[in-house]
């Protein structure tokens, strides 16, 4: 299972958190109270049922299980006064209020884009690139536009389309209205230029640079 909540991707299965791209590791307990928490997001946890989950055959007091919250607030940038995502329920337990965006799997072979060193999962289905807060991968780029492209992720394959956006998408070079998607294909929003990838490297992240493309203003 994956999920995807503000600037965050969650594939439960690889057991891997991304935030902006960069993965982050979690400790193992973690990552467990941060799956529980999102699974039932319609309320809250209690501590009970929450060391019951992570802890079945050793006691763990509530400092084990703050800790772990405290672990998943750093990884997350959130915050116990203000929260985004994890909200600590006063004497009773925790409970995950960002929303949510859930899937199978985290998408077809594990596609993503590379940009500078940062990998942004795509998940099954349409993924709007733009500058707007709530696009599914946000790039605050010079040249993109608020909802500058998407890529549609299905059974048939990967395909990247431009939203009427000011500066044009470009595929290899080639300004596009709509066009399907091959691994290592080099796609150019904006000054921003991504590598797409239909599963990402073992080793990380490539290095990629900004091009100026034409049209640009």
């Amino acid at each position: 299972m994956a999920y995807r909540f503000g600037r965050a991707f969650l594939d439960y299965d690889a057991r891997q958190l991304f935030v902006d791209g960069a993965e982050i590791h979690l400790s193992p307990k973690a990552l467990e109270l941060l799956t529980i928490l999102i699974s039932n997001r319609s309320r809250a946890v209690s501590k009970q049922e929450l060391r019951e989950q992570l802890w079945p055959t050793t006691f763990v007091g509530d400092a084990g299980l703050a800790s772990l919250a405290a672990e998943v607030r750093r990884a997350l940038n959130d915050s116990a006064r203000t929260p985004a995502f994890l909200r600590t329920m006063h004497r009773f337990g925790y409970r995950f209020v960002g929303d949510v965006v859930e899937t199978g799997v985290a998408a077809r072979a594990r596609a993503c884009l590379v940009f500078e060193n940062r990998r942004s999962m795509l998940l099954e289905g349409p993924n709007v690139i733009g500058r707007a807060p709530d696009a599914t991968i946000p790039y605050d780029v010079a040249g993109v536009s608020r909802n500058h492209a998407r890529i549609v992720v299905s059974r048939d394959g990967f395909t990247l389309e431009d939203l009427g956006s000011k500066n044009g998408t470009y595929l290899q070079g080639k300004r596009i209205t709509s066009a399907p998607l091959s691994d290592g294909d080099e796609v150019q929003i904006g000054k921003a230029r991504l590598i797409f990838r239909s599963e990402p490297p073992s080793d990380a992240t490539e290095t990629v640079t900004t091009v100026d493309l034409p049209g640009d203003s």
